[in-house]
């Protein structure tokens, strides 16, 4: 990975390229960041930066958390995130990154937390068919259904697709396009959905894939 940001997302949008076709597309709000810290081979065993971003008051941080800002000479900040880099020799503690990090035409993939749904039915949660809705059938035509288990082996499979907590975790999409990037700003368009509500924090980093 050679470099990354934090950003909140906005939300979506529809954007037209030259020829008039609709592109839809995420707008998110990517920094500015401060770079809070460096670490290196040589003390930490990678090389790494750790980027803050959104400004906040010092009351609202712990003594442990306030003090890191302090020692870098930075302004408060209210998300933290440590990106490892191939080469961090072009940043600097104290460094500003902001949307102008990515360009148009560059592949992301963008990490977030998903959208929660609570408690959800194999139906909403797997995409599970119900049953007949037939005479018969009773109150239970959305339930799971046998769950294929006899004398032997005698028990549940592991990751048997049942009811549970649905969402509410980090999900990463991968190879999405920057479609535009506005530095004054802030601001960059990114192709399609990216996980998240409105007004989440999102990691972007430059695509793994080639």
């Amino acid at each position: 990975m050679k470099k990354g940001i934090i950003a909140k997302k906005i939300g979506m949008t529809q954007i037209f390229d030259e020829i008039g076709n609709v592109i839809p597309v995420t707008v998110v709000e990517a920094g500015p960041c401060v770079v809070v810290a460096k670490k290196t081979v040589e003390t930490d065993g990678y090389d790494a930066v750790k980027l803050g971003f959104n400004d906040i008051a010092e009351k609202k941080l712990n003594k442990a958390d306030a003090g890191q800002f302090k020692k870098a000479g930075v302004a408060f900040k209210k998300y933290l995130k440590e990106f490892r880099l191939e080469d961090i020799s072009g940043y600097n503690v104290g460094d500003n990154v902001t949307a102008s990090t990515f360009a148009a035409g560059e592949r992301v993939d963008v990490t977030g937390i998903s959208k929660g749904h609570g408690y959800s039915g194999v139906v909403k949660r797997w995409n599970a068919h119900t049953l007949r809705a037939t005479h018969g059938t009773g109150p239970i035509h959305r339930e799971v259904g046998s769950m294929g288990s006899t004398s032997s082996p005698s028990r549940v499979y592991k990751n048997k697709h049942m009811a549970g907590q649905y969402g509410n975790e980090q999900v990463t999409v991968q190879n999405l396009d920057v479609v535009r990037v506005d530095e004054e700003k802030n601001l960059i368009a990114i192709k399609g959905a990216i996980p998240g509500a409105k007004g989440s924090i999102v990691f972007i980093r430059d695509t793994v894939k080639a």
